[in-house]
C-alpha cells in the first residue's frame, strides 16, 4: 500500500470513523479488472462498497458518471445512494439503480428508435388492456374451468419468472416443478395475448431482462454505446442474480472486465426466482483474470453465534472453503426450545417479549406467512406493538377462510341461496350445479336444505347427506353456538376436510397446508364467544396486518419471513415453526438452498438467538427440525444421545485426533495450540465458560464447552 492510499484510509478513519480490515481495504484497492468479493453475514460489505466508489473518485480521479452501481432491489439502491451521500456529501451522486431499471432503459430506447409502441402489463388495467394478474386468471378460467387461487397465481407468477430468468426454451418449459394445472398453455397464450391483444408491444418485467439480452446479441451498436457509457461496473447481491441477469452484465464488462460482483453464495435462496450459486463458483472459469476475496470477519454478532453459524453452513457442498469468524466477545449461548404442542408457542414468544423492556431490536423470524397470524394475535391481545415487514398476507383473503366465513354467515340465515351458491360444492353432499339452478328456480322463500329437499331432483344418496346437515344448521343458534363449535360442525358434520383432501388430490393443493389455515383460525376461535365477534376480530387483524408496516415504532416487534429477514440484523432474534416439514421441506433436493435459508436466519442475531420447536402440532405428531438439531450438536452436543439414527442428510463434521484436547484441565494458560479455523495460537486465558486465545490475526475469545465437545483445539508442541 503505498502512501496516497494510506492517507486515504487515515482520512475517513478521522472524517467518518470508518475502520476498515485488511480485507476490506484491498477491496477499495482493487479496481481494475474482474473481482469477486465474498462477503459473509456482517462483514460490512456496503460500507466496503461505498468507500470502494468513494476511493475510485476521489484518490483515482473516475468521473462518478462512469461508475454504474447495480443492486437486486430498489430499496437497496436507495440504501446505496444514502450511504454514498453521507460519506461523501461533497461527490456527485453515482448511478444505483436495479438490473431491471438498466435492462428496461435498454428495452425502452431501442422501441422508440423502431417505432414501436408498447405498454408494461404489470401495470394496472388501463384503455384496453388488462393487467398481468387479470390475463392469467382469465387464461386460467379459459383452460382449467375453475377460476384460480391466489396461490395458484402467485405460484404461476413465480413460475413465469423461473423459466424467462432461467432463459429456457419452450420446449424445456414443462420441466419446472409446479402444479398449477396446464402451466405450459398458459404461459403460451399469455405470451400470445401480449403480441396480439392490442396496437402495442405489451412487456413485464421479466420480458425486460430478456428483451435487453436479445438487444445487446444481435445488435452491436447499441451494445457498444452501453458499453462505452461506464468504466466500471459493481453488482450488489449476486447470490440473488439469474442467468440472464449475469448474461446482460458479461456483456457490458466484455470490453474492459472492470466488475465487482458483492455475493455470498452461502446467502442464495432464490433458486425459485432463477438464482443460484452455481455462477459465484464459476466465476473464475467465466473471468480467468478474477480476483477472489473473501471477507469473512463479523462485525454484528457474539462469538456464541458465529462460531456455531460457520460450522452449520459447512454441511453444503455448493460454496467455497471460506470460515466466518469474529472478534467480538462470546455472549448468552444460543437457545433451544421445544414445545409440547404449536398452540403454546405463540403464548410463550409473548411470554417473553413482555418481560423484555426494549424490543425495538427484536426480530420473529419464520418460513411461511401463516406462522405469522397466531402470533398476531397473541401480541395484540398482551398490547405489544409489533411491525410486519411483508404488508401483503393472503392468508385473510385465502379462499378457506372464505369458505369457513360462508359458512357461518348461512348459519345466520339458510334462506340466502347467494351465500349457499358460494360453498354448496365445498359439503360433503355432492350437489351439483345443475341442481343448483333447479334450487335458483324454485318461487317459495325458505331454508335452502328443505328446497333441495321437497323440489330439486335427487340421487338416491343425496337426502341422507342434505337432511344431516340440514339437522345440524338447525341445531346452531347463531349468537350463541361459539365460533369453536361451529368449526368442528364445518369440519366434520359438513364434511369439509373430505372435500378439501378430494381437491387437494384433483387440484394439487397441498391438504397440509389447507389443514393448517382451518387449525390456525381455530386458535383465533378460542378467544372469541360469537360468531358475530370471530368474524370481527378476523377482520380487525387483517387491517392490523395491512397497515402494521407502515407503523415500525421504536418498541415494535418485527415480524418477518426469513427470506424478507436477509440483510437486517437485530440485538434478539426467535425463529419460530422449526419443525421438518416446514424447515427444512421434505424436498430434499433443495436441501442446500434450505441450509442457506436456516443460515440467514441465525446470522440475523447480534446477542440473542432463540429457536422454537414443538412436539405435536394441532392433531398430528413432528419432529423437531433437522437444522435445530445440528445447530444443537454444535452448541451442546454432550446432551444429543449417543447413538443418533441414522439420516441421509450429511453428517457435521468432527474435528478429533490424537492431539485433540478434550479436557479443561489440559488449557494451559501459556501453552501454544492450534484452532481448526485460525491455525496456532496461544491461551491467554481460560475460565468455564470462555477460553481466550492469541493469534496473528489477533485475540479471539471462544465457549470453553463447544471447543472441548467439537475438537476444535489441538495440543502443539514448543
Amino acid at each position: 500500500m503505498n502512501g496516497a492510499q494510506k492517507a486515504f484510509f487515515e482520512e475517513k478513519e478521522r472524517s467518518l470513523g470508518v475502520y476498515l480490515n485488511d480485507v476490506q481495504k484491498q477491496a477499495v484497492l482493487q479496481t481494475n479488472g474482474p473481482l469477486l468479493l465474498l462477503a459473509s453475514p456482517g462483514s460490512g460489505k456496503t460500507t466496503t462498497i461505498i468507500m470502494r466508489i468513494g476511493y475510485m473518485i476521489e484518490a483515482l480521479g473516475v468521473k462518478p458518471a462512469r461508475i454504474k452501481a447495480v443492486t437486486f432491489s430498489k430499496a437497496s439502491a436507495n440504501d446505496m445512494k444514502a450511504r454514498f451521500a453521507k460519506f461523501f456529501p461533497h461527490l456527485p451522486p453515482v448511478d444505483f439503480s436495479t438490473i431491471h431499471s438498466l435492462a428496461f432503459q435498454v428495452v425502452r430506447q431501442t422501441l422508440e428508435r423502431q417505432g414501436i409502441s408498447y405498454g408494461v402489463i404489470e401495470e394496472a388495467d388501463g384503455p384496453g388492456v388488462m393487467s398481468k394478474k387479470r390475463v392469467l386468471r382469465e387464461i386460467f378460467e379459459q383452460l382449467n374451468g375453475s377460476k384460480i387461487t391466489e396461490d395458484q397465481l402467485d405460484e404461476l407468477l413465480t413460475y413465469i419468472t423461473f423459466i424467462k430468468n432461467k432463459m429456457l426454451p419452450e420446449q424445456e418449459w414443462a420441466i419446472a416443478e409446479v402444479k398449477v394445472p396446464r402451466k405450459v398453455e398458459i404461459l403460451q397464450h399469455y405470451e400470445e395475448y401480449k403480441r396480439t391483444a392490442s396496437d402495442r408491444l405489451l412487456i413485464d418485467f421479466d420480458d425486460m431482462l430478456l428483451m435487453a439480452n436479445d438487444i445487446f446479441t444481435k445488435n452491436r451498436e447499441v451494445l457498444a454505446q452501453y458499453q462505452r457509457r461506464y468504466d466500471f461496473y459493481l453488482t450488489d447481491e449476486s447470490q440473488d442474480t439469474s442467468p440472464v441477469q449475469h448474461a446482460i452484465i458479461e456483456k457490458l464488462v466484455a470490453v474492459h472486465q472492470n466488475l465487482c460482483v458483492v455475493a455470498d453464495e452461502d446467502q442464495a435462496i432464490y433458486s425459485w426466482r432463477g438464482a443460484e450459486p452455481d455462477y459465484l463458483l464459476n466465476f473464475q472459469k467465466i473471468y480467468p483474470e478474477a480476483r477472489v476475496l473473501l471477507m469473512t470477519q463479523n462485525y454484528r454478532s457474539s462469538a456464541s453465534i458465529v462460531e456455531p453459524a460457520n460450522l452449520f453452513i459447512q454441511r453444503n457442498k455448493k460454496r467455497y472453503n471460506k470460515q466466518m469468524f469474529t472478534q467480538n466477545p462470546a455472549a448468552e449461548p444460543i437457545s433451544f426450545k421445544i414445545l409440547e404442542n404449536y398452540s403454546l408457542q405463540a403464548k410463550y414468544v409473548v411470554n417473553q417479549l413482555k418481560s423484555l423492556s426494549k424490543r425495538g431490536s427484536t426480530a420473529v423470524l419464520y418460513r411461511n406467512n401463516t406462522s405469522a397470524i397466531p402470533l398476531m394475535d397473541a401480541l395484540d391481545r398482551a398490547g405489544l406493538p409489533f411491525y410486519m415487514k411483508d404488508s401483503t398476507i393472503r392468508f385473510f383473503t385465502h379462499w378457506v377462510v372464505e369458505d369457513i366465513m360462508n359458512f357461518m354467515r348461512l348459519a345466520y340465515n339458510t334462506k340466502n341461496i347467494s351465500i349457499f351458491e358460494k360453498v354448496y360444492r365445498k359439503m360433503n353432499a355432492y350437489i351439483t350445479p345443475t341442481q343448483l339452478k333447479a334450487l335458483q328456480k324454485v318461487p317459495e322463500d325458505g331454508c335452502v336444505f328443505s328446497l333441495l329437499l321437497e323440489h330439486v331432483e335427487l340421487k338416491d344418496y343425496q337426502p341422507v347427506y342434505i337432511k344431516r346437515i340440514r339437522k345440524t344448521y338447525d341445531s346452531i343458534q347463531f349468537d350463541q353456538t361459539t365460533p369453536t363449535a361451529m368449526l368442528e360442525h364445518i369440519r366434520y358434520d359438513f364434511g369439509y376436510e373430505r372435500v378439501l383432501k378430494k381437491m387437494s388430490e384433483d387440484l394439487g393443493f397441498n391438504y397440509e397446508n389447507l389443514l393448517d389455515i382451518v387449525d390456525v383460525l381455530g386458535l383465533i376461535a378460542r378467544h372469541t364467544s360469537t360468531m358475530t365477534e370471530f368474524a370481527g376480530r378476523l377482520k380487525y387483524l387483517e387491517n392490523l396486518a395491512r397497515t402494521s408496516h407502515l407503523k415500525n415504532e421504536m418498541n415494535a416487534i418485527t415480524l418477518t419471513t426469513l427470506h424478507s429477514s436477509k440483510g437486517l440484523e437485530f440485538d434478539r432474534v426467535y425463529l419460530i415453526d422449526l419443525i421438518d416439514g416446514i424447515l427444512p421441506t421434505e424436498t430434499e433436493e433443495a436441501i442446500e438452498e434450505e441450509t442457506r435459508l436456516f443460515y440467514v436466519g441465525i446470522t440475523r442475531a447480534i446477542r440473542h438467538l432463540e429457536l422454537i420447536s414443538y412436539s405435536k402440532r394441532f392433531k398430528a405428531s413432528v419432529v423437531p427440525s433437522i437444522f435445530m438439531k445440528a445447530l444443537k450438536q454444535i452448541v451442546s452436543p454432550q446432551e444429543l444421545p449417543k447413538k443418533a439414527s441414522k439420516s441421509p442428510r450429511k453428517a457435521l463434521k468432527q474435528y478429533r485426533n490424537d492431539r485433540t484436547i478434550t479436557t479443561e484441565s489440559a488449557l494451559i494458560v501459556g501453552s501454544k495450540v492450534k484452532h481448526v479455523m485460525f491455525g496456532k495460537g496461544k491461551i491467554l486465558e481460560v475460565t468455564s465458560s470462555t477460553i481466550k486465545l492469541s493469534f496473528d490475526a489477533g485475540i479471539k475469545q471462544f465457549m470453553t464447552d463447544t471447543c472441548l465437545q467439537q475438537g476444535y483445539l489441538e495440543a502443539v508442541e514448543d
